[in-house]
């Protein structure tokens, strides 16, 4: 019997107690075999040519590593210290942004749009800051434009060229009634946030967020600037892999166009989970869903479900040739990033594995590789 399948049989005999203490808990050795054992076989797949992992328990990390390649054409081996595009983990560092305005009284919750910008469409004048937070505007999605937006993808483009993509596309619905995942409203955030500071949205989350923290591999990850360890991202046609087609990063900005590494997601997750970054009553608002939002759990920046009535807060990303899966689970203070350097692979069915066995939880099959 693999140690993967023993693990699960043992832990499934153990209760789930409240709040969850390292005697509860598998020891770090032996999820880390587990977590090599899955990585191994995510990677055997053929999804992805990398994947960088990360898993970090009680402040004691228990996997930092990285398989495969960060640059098929330069054969560079991936590492944790490779960086790779978070694409909508973005959003979290936007949003975190937003809350610390918020509480220094820069802006509300309730300011409007037609308050704060100008030149907007008449419709979007009444949507507020907290429903730009939590997809609750009704605003559309320049994103979901598909053609009509995806022949522009190598154009750099301003945030007032980007929401103007929308300007004559009629509200989805009336604001704060319903919810729809929305990137015009993050791009539409980053520009509160440059209005307010003065400063460009990048550089203001490099001094509000990334420096203060010690994201020392975090950026917003435009394409001029040099990033060392930069991964490329690639698709999949018939079995061979390409590269993946060009998106000029100034598209997704505030909403998508950040890059990190799993060792930074790791920090990250610490400080904002751990009431560093933002005030408890802001954490609260950030992590609770409310009104149309509670049907999806979305927060600000923020999705929140369980795993088998363990609370999980997290977000995923999706970006041209990369997908990102991060997670935070309060009951054991436990931080699991999956990224991957692929559209074709789902790094979020990993990062739900790592997490099972880092909690303690019974391993599914089907994850492991086995009984297929």
């Amino acid at each position: 019997m693999s140690i993967v399948r023993r693990l699960a049989l043992t832990i499934a005999l153990v209760g789930l107690p409240a709040v969850l203490t390292a005697q509860d808990l598998p020891s770090a050795a032996t999820v880390a075999r587990v977590a090599d054992s899955l990585a191994r076989t995510f990677m055997a797949a053929g999804g992805t040519p990398s994947v960088a992992i990360g898993v970090v328990r009680g402040g004691e990390t228990i996997v930092m590593t990285a398989l495969g390649t960060a640059d098929l054409e330069h054969e560079v081996p991936a590492s944790a210290h490779s960086v790779y595009r978070i694409g909508s983990v973005t959003k979290q560092f936007t949003s975190a942004a937003i809350m610390q305005l918020v509480e220094r009284d820069s802006l509300a919750l309730s300011d409007t749009l037609g308050e704060l910008l100008e030149g907007l469409p008449e419709a979007w004048r009444p949507v507020t800051v907290r429903q730009l937070l939590n997809h609750t505007s009704g605003i559309p999605s320049y994103t979901a434009l598909a053609d009509s937006w995806r022949k522009r993808w190598g154009a750099q483009m301003t945030p007032d060229s980007i929401i103007a993509l929308v300007f004559d596309t009629p509200m989805g619905f009336a604001p704060g009634t319903k919810w729809n995942y929305n990137n015009t409203g993050y791009v539409l955030l980053g520009m509160l946030i440059e209005k307010v500071t003065g400063t460009p949205w990048g550089k203001d989350l490099e001094r509000r967020l990334i420096v203060p923290f010690g994201l020392s591999d975090t950026y917003d990850c435009l394409d001029a600037p040099v990033i060392p360890r930069r991964v490329r991202g690639y698709e999949q046609e018939d079995g061979q892999w390409e590269n993946t087609p060009y998106l000029a990063m100034t598209h997704p900005l505030s909403a998508g166009a950040m890059c990190s590494t799993v060792l930074d997601l790791a920090k990250w997750n610490q400080a904002l989970h751990g009431g560093k970054v933002v005030s408890a009553a802001s954490y609260a608002m950030m992590t609770t869903p409310e009104g149309p939002a509670m049907t999806p759990g979305y927060g600000f920046g923020l999705g929140r479900g369980a795993i088998e009535g363990r609370t999980m807060i997290m977000h995923g990303g999706g970006i041209n040739g990369f997908r990102t899966s991060n997670a935070w689970f309060p009951d054991a203070d436990l931080s699991v990033s999956v990224i991957i350097n692929s559209g074709a692979a789902n790094p979020a069915g990993l990062m739900r594995t790592l997490a099972r066995a880092a909690l303690g939880l019974p391993l599914e099959p089907a994850a492991t590789g086995e009984g297929q």
